[in-house]
């Protein structure tokens, strides 16, 4: 068999060998293209185990509480749930908002203003979970008659927590005053909190 001589002329560059399957940049894209379909598959099967852990339609809709504050008189306070847990709802009458407005904020353990737990132009109306913060107990003070501390606010018997009138700790073993929940007021006599 005769062999093809394949010599270059001398002054000439050798012609370039072209092989399809090593030219690296067609590697490179089909690595990429293959990642990325299997990123997509992934993707698309996981989609339905996320989506399940979604809140139902009934936890939807107990996630927002609305409260009728006309039949709130100034000086009283009602009980309500909001998540399955006791919620607060007073109206403060000008001489408790005074008496919380009296008390120097450098004093208390967890230092807040009446102010920064109302609304703006709606100072007496106090809306805090009714959770003690020191093991989970629901604090006395939220209805007519019942002990309220020696600070006019919540009293827990549990342990001896004692809050004031704008719901913030001044003694006994809770660290932090009342939880203030998201809120907000939808109309004059209306407030929808979550």
């Amino acid at each position: 068999m005769a062999s093809i001589d394949t010599a270059v002329p001398p002054g000439e560059a050798p012609a370039p060998h072209h092989d399809e399957s090593h030219d690296p940049r067609r590697r490179d894209f089909i690595n990429i293209a293959a990642v990325a379909f299997a990123g997509v598959g992934a993707g698309v099967a996981v989609l339905p185990l996320i989506n399940q852990m979604n809140p139902s339609a009934d936890v939807l809709a107990q996630a927002t509480t609305e409260i009728d504050l006309s039949k709130i008189l100034p000086g009283q306070a009602i009980k309500t749930s909001f998540r399955k847990q006791p919620l607060f709802v007073r109206n403060l009458t000008p001489a408790e908002i005074a008496a919380a407005d009296a008390v120097p904020v450098s004093e208390l353990r967890d230092p807040q203003s009446l102010a920064d737990r109302t609304k703006p132009n709606k100072k007496n109306w106090l809306i805090t979970m009714g959770v003690c913060t020191h093991l989970g107990c629901v604090p006395l003070g939220a209805g007519e008659g019942e002990n309220k501390g020696p600070f006019g606010g919540y009293f827990c018997p549990c342990h001896g927590s004692a809050y004031d009138t704008a719901a913030r700790i001044r003694k006994g073993p809770a660290p932090t005053n009342l939880v203030v929940p998201d809120y907000a007021f939808s109309s004059d006599t209306t407030v929808t909190v979550g």
